[in-house]
């Protein structure tokens, strides 16, 4: 921002000084002005980033809910994009009282023997049942992991977060220690790079190699950014491999350090933002 130039005005020189000094006592006042404007507006939140807070979806799912009209601001529905929450504001997504929930973030190290779900008619073991009670927030996991697969499973309430992490486009890097029935051969392994049919496409990993000093060919590490339900598992399968373990070691930039199988921690604020700059 430039202040006023030192001209003349009919003959009559301009005072350099007086002038900067009613510059920036104006520009200083407008700044004042602004942040009490900003400060009484710092209640309010968009109403699809309320929706988003409370793990229901993301912002734009939450946009789509409005537009449909199945959200309510005390007890009147709008379907106004934009429209913003006040604290003292009820909002209900159908019958349901929407809760602004603190976001969570939790890291598990899931062992065999649990499906990836919030809950199942058939009462297998979940995933909930290891971590339902870490919080009084509602949990949910990001993406998934078969029943047999073990390793990294990120668990929040941030809708906006868990979109993120599992759209195509952010290309969210996953890293597996893949245990096969036999020796995995070099050229497989080139296969892998290069693309395997399946029957919804071609998939091909990122990046693959043998574990290690290479001298046990039946275990592999693959690092893969696709999110097809059981990829690895059918891949190696149309290679004629079988897996006997599959362990997820890595996950967005997170890592199973201090996380022993079966247990979980919090992610901390550091985590968190590592997470919310990918893309």
């Amino acid at each position: 921002m430039a202040y006023p130039k030192n001209n003349k005005r009919k003959g009559k020189p301009v005072d350099r000084k007086a002038e900067k000094d009613a510059f920036f006592r104006k520009k200083k006042y407008d700044e004042k002005k602004e942040k009490q404007v900003t400060n009484a507006d710092s209640g309010l939140i968009r109403l699809n980033k309320y929706i988003a807070n409370s793990g229901i979806c993301s912002r734009r799912e939450a946009d789509k809910l409005i537009g449909t009209g199945v959200v309510k601001i005390n007890g009147k529905v709008v379907t106004e994009l934009g429209i913003k929450v006040s604290p003292g504001d009820v909002v209900h997504f159908g019958d349901d009282k929407i809760v602004k929930e603190k976001p969570m973030y939790l890291l598990l190290n899931k062992p065999k023997g649990y499906i990836t779900t919030v809950t199942d008619p058939q009462k297998r073991k979940t995933v909930l049942d290891l971590v339902g009670r870490a919080c009084k927030e509602r949990l949910y996991p990001v993406g998934r992991l078969d029943k047999e697969t073990t390793g990294l499973l990120l668990f929040t309430n941030d809708g906006e977060l868990t979109k993120k992490l599992t759209h195509p486009k952010y290309q969210i890097k996953k890293v597996y220690h893949v245990v096969v029935h036999k020796n995995a051969t070099k050229g497989d392994l080139d296969k892998m790079i290069s693309g395997v049919e399946l029957d919804d496409g071609v998939v091909n990993v990122d990046a693959v190699s043998y574990v290690g000093d290479g001298k046990d060919k039946k275990q592999i590490g693959i690092e893969l950014h696709s999110g097809k339900n059981r990829v690895i598992r059918r891949m190696m399968e149309a290679l004629g491999y079988t897996v006997t373990k599959l362990d997820r070691v890595y996950f967005a930039g997170l890592t199973k350090k201090d996380v022993p199988r079966g247990k979980h921690k919090f992610l901390s604020p550091q985590e968190v933002d590592m997470l919310k700059r990918l893309g």
